[in-house]
Parts: C-alpha cells; structure tokens; sequence
C-alpha cells in the first residue's frame, strides 16, 4: 500500500472508485471539496486534500463510461481523515475482493472513518461492519442489500447516516450533502458556505431529509417474491406494468402472487400497486408544472375523473386541493395541513 504525505490539512480523504462507480455522487463530493480547500477556488489542495485508488490502479470507468485515473496501488488509512469507497453498478458482484477488505479492515481498526458512497455500503458490510449499525441505503438497491445482509438495519428515510466510525450515504445529490455536512465539522461553517455559493445552492439538505419512495417497507419475514414485485413496482412507476407483468418477472402465476400478497400484507396486488402510484402522485403534485391530467397519466390512472376519484378516498381530498395547500405560505398552514405536505414529500 502507497503512503499519503504528511501534511497540515484540515481534512484529508481516499477514495477507492470501484467498477461502474456512479459518477455523480463521486464528482459532487470531490467538487464540495475542492472548492473548500482552497480561499481562491483555484482547486488547490490547500486546506483539504484528496487522493484517489482504485484495486486495479490506472483508469476506472464509472457507469456512464466516462474513465477517471486512479493513484497506483492502495493507500495506508493512517494517512487520511476518511477513506470513502465509491461503489455504483457493479454491487451485485459478490466476487471476493481480498485487498479492498483488508483495506476496510485496517482502516477500522486504525481509527479511520469510512464513507459508504451510493453503493460501496455494500463492501462496508461486506468486510463484517454490520453489528448495530444503520446503513443509508438507495431505494432502489434495498432489496439487493437486504438478501446480502439480512441482519442490517436500514434506513431509506434519510439520505445519510452517520454512525460515528461509518457513514454511509444513498448517493447521487445526497454525496454533495454528505460533503458539506463532513466539510463543516472538519473546516467550519463558513468554509462550507463557501462550497455552496460557487455551486450556486441556497443550502445544504440535513441528513433527515427523506428518500423519494413511495411503497412502505415490507415487514421483516416478508417472502422474497413479494418483495422482488414492490421492487419491480417502484422501479416501474412511470409506466406502470399490468398485473400479468408483474407477476412473470416473479416467475410466478398471478394466482400465486396474489395469495402471496394477501397472506403477506393483508392487501391485493392491486391494492398495493394502486397506493405506490397515488403517493407518487401526491410527491408529483408538489412541485412542477405538470397538470393533474398528466400526473394521473403519467401514475397509470385511466383519466382525472379515476384519478381525482382515488386520491380523495385515500388522502381526504382533491388532488387540485391539496396542489393548492402545498403552494400556500407555511405561515397559512395550519399543523395538521403542515403534516400531510411533509408526508406528502416523502
């Protein structure tokens, strides 16, 4: 392993890009970092340095396919505040990776936080720091992480956790947030406003802001088919599949899963897809200028009459009304309104 320089920075950090890394949530935090480490934002690291590996070294593609060079070899823990692995597309690889669990290892056992950036929470957990720990995990691989590491915790109402030694973020935007939040804790307050006004943001998102899901998590015990159609529900929301679909990417009969959901979570299928697709359209309803036409288009109801009909029996009003309380000053806005709105933005 490489030896990071000694140096006076207020914060030091390792990335460890993996293969088909999500480039987003890698370049928003690096960004938040370069601009916090130097007073003129001349990108240099003066205040915060950064260096960046990978296990093979040379050039990483991230999931786009856009190639980042990577320091030879992988770098002594001691030497950072922080080492951050950087996962993406390729967590459903469950081949063995010796040098990268080590290096997890060793920087646990050295002190060194660790930073699980969208999927690289999947090798944290992997190296065994699971214990009581919360993991921040993206709606969209929850399932994935769940069958790897059943006696994981986690969470999908936030977009970070910190769990004092690891830190594991949802990815994506939430890395710039992730950023901010280390950024003021190691550099200050007004370093991290800094960071904000070059990257042109009103303000930094605070860890408890929730995911945009909109299905409830199944209890534990759940069967896995069942699961796997939430999944395939959620991840389909914007063209939503008939029954018969969701049902054949189960690999199973509609019948079967129809028991299963039942027997499961005492609803239809129907029943289960109908409420996913309403919440996310109360979500649509929030902001945007699409028109109660195109949202009950757009979540799979057969007009606004359908629409507007289902969304008062579930949440006590038209879907014109509620638009209107959401764009209401929150002086306006009564408690109970107010909380329908926040759930509404879940």
């Amino acid at each position: 392993m490489g030896t990071a320089p000694e140096s006076s920075f207020e914060l030091r950090i390792a990335f460890i890009l993996q293969n088909k890394f999500t480039l987003a949530a890698f370049s928003g935090f690096i960004d938040a970092l370069r601009l916090a480490a130097d007073d003129a934002a001349k990108s240099r690291q003066i205040r915060v340095g950064w260096d960046v590996y990978s296990l093979t070294g040379g050039q990483v593609a991230a999931s786009c396919g856009v190639a980042v060079a990577t320091m030879p070899g992988l770098p002594d823990p001691k030497g950072y505040d922080y080492v951050a692995i950087c996962g993406g597309n390729s967590y459903a690889d469950d081949t063995p990776a010796p040098a990268l669990m080590q290096l997890i290892k060793l920087a646990h056992t050295q002190g060194v936080g660790l930073l699980g950036i969208c999927t690289g929470s999947f090798a944290l957990a992997r190296a065994g720091l699971v214990d009581e720990r919360r993991y921040c995990i993206h709606w969209n691989v929850m399932e994935a992480f769940k069958s790897r590491f059943p006696r994981a915790q986690i969470s999908l109402d936030r977009i970070f956790i910190d769990e004092g030694d690891v830190i594991t973020c949802a990815g994506s935007t939430a890395a710039i947030d992730l950023a901010l939040y280390i950024i003021v804790r190691h550099c200050g307050s007004e370093r991290a406003r800094q960071v904000m006004r070059h990257m042109m943001m009103t303000s930094m998102r605070p860890a408890s802001v929730p995911q945009a899901h909109f299905f409830q998590l199944p209890p534990d015990g759940t069967d896995t088919r069942v699961r796997k159609a939430l999944h395939f529900m959620e991840q389909q929301l914007d063209q939503p599949p008939n029954n018969l679909a969701i049902a054949r990417y189960c690999s199973i009969s509609l019948r079967q899963l129809e028991r299963l959901f039942r027997a499961n979570l005492n609803q239809t299928l129907g029943q289960a897809f109908r409420s996913m697709r309403l919440n996310y359209g109360r979500y649509l309803l929030l902001g945007g200028s699409l028109s109660v036409m195109e949202i009950a288009h757009i979540t799979g109801f057969a007009d606004t009459a359908h629409f507007s009909r289902e969304f008062r029996k579930a949440f006590g009003e038209t879907p014109s009304a509620f638009r209107a309380l959401s764009r209401r000053p929150s002086a306006e806005i009564g408690s109970e309104e107010r909380g329908a709105v926040r759930e509404a933005a879940i």
